[in-house]
């Protein structure tokens, strides 16, 4: 059965807001690391840390890095990365849990383009899951675009739409995996820096909670 869910606001600030250990309105607490080794090279790391309510009922962590090579000078950069996600699932009708522990190797390509003002992002990423005893291949594309609000060019202290659409289709059995709509506002800082505040639209083939969630996205 596919279910539509509403997902997520982002913002870059810790919560304080009292949800109960019973609500079904949770947040990720994400943060986005990107450090350039030389003009070819460079890092990426990442942390997700999901919860079912505001704080303190770990629903995922999810830790995530890798390396990057450019294509061209700042652009379609090919990347290969490892991630290990550690899942923390309510048995149904249940206030008990099943933790899964899934080792993750992932290729993906990204490329950019800009049409007028509109800044377009392509990924096409690949992923070999490893899920305890279980074996998966998914396939995610994402898109997405920022348009700056304020000023002609994404320049510091920018105010911009941020819109994007991410498909995941698995490679056995059932193909279809999740869709995910997203709309926001966001802020850039600098070129090192910047936030984001927006709501997401998911449809999936499994109950999944609403979100409150929190991101930042870091370059050093």
């Amino acid at each position: 059965m596919i279910v539509v869910k509403k997902w997520y606001f982002l913002l870059v600030c810790f919560p304080c807001f009292g949800f109960s250990q019973s609500s079904d309105l949770g947040n990720w607490l994400i943060y986005f690391g990107n450090k350039p080794i030389n003009t070819k090279w460079n890092w990426h790391s990442e942390l997700q840390y999901r919860n079912y309510n505001a704080i303190g009922d770990l629903e995922q962590l999810l830790l995530r890095t890798g390396v990057g090579y450019n294509l061209t000078e700042g652009n379609n950069n090919l990347h290969l990365g490892y991630a290990y996600i550690r899942s923390e699932n309510y048995i149904a009708s249940s206030d008990e849990k099943v933790t899964l522990n899934e080792h993750r190797i992932y290729q993906q390509f990204i490329t950019r383009q800009k049409i007028e003002r509109v800044l377009v992002q392509h990924r096409y990423r690949f992923e070999q899951r490893f899920i305890e005893d279980d074996f998966r291949v998914r396939f995610r594309y994402f898109l997405s675009l920022s348009i700056p609000l304020n000023h002609k060019e994404m320049i510091d202290k920018t105010f911009y739409l941020s819109t994007y659409n991410e498909v995941f289709l698995n490679t056995e059995n059932t193909i279809f995996d999740r869709n995910r709509v997203y709309v926001g506002l966001g802020f850039n800082v600098s070129k090192k820096m910047r936030f984001e505040l927006g709501y997401m639209n998911q449809l999936l083939n499994q109950n999944q909670r609403d979100q409150l969630n929190l991101i930042s996205f870091i370059n050093f």
